[in-house]
């Protein structure tokens, strides 16, 4: 099984033939946000869904009680790099509205439903993005 930088290099080697279909089926895109502190890019493997022609990732963290790091910075740069496959493209990132939540939160606990327990793990609400392709 793929993680990390690993699992981002070898998608980015085969345009996503390694690595796009993860754990229990789950699909993954790449996403590339530039550091808060750093400004240099960072890559991140995340499971996503579709939605109305826009790409949705989860900043679940395990159910840490922190964000994860890729989404404070994407909160500073809301513009992103985002790939799918053999798909590159440059994204806005933005969280979902509590509206949009009720939507896609469920979407995403039935690609993969540990959001679910990571979600009763924390006291912070997990984050919901979309990623809208400019």
């Amino acid at each position: 099984m793929l993680f990390g930088d690993e699992h981002v290099r070898r998608y980015e080697e085969t345009n996503g033939e390694v690595g796009h279909d993860w754990e229990k089926g789950a699909p993954i895109l790449i996403l590339t946000t530039t550091g808060r502190k750093t400004g240099q890019e960072r890559k991140f493997a995340l499971i996503y869904q579709e939605h109305e022609g826009s790409y949705v990732v989860v900043a679940s963290k395990g159910g840490a009680p922190q964000h994860p790091g890729w989404y404070l910075n994407l909160l500073a740069h809301p513009e992103v790099k985002v790939q799918v496959k053999a798909d590159r493209f440059t994204a806005r990132a933005r969280t979902a509205t509590d509206a949009e939540r009720e939507v896609l939160w469920p979407k995403m606990v039935q690609v993969w439903p540990d959001y679910e327990d990571y979600q009763r793990k924390t006291d912070r609400k997990i984050p919901v993005v979309v990623l809208e392709r400019v």
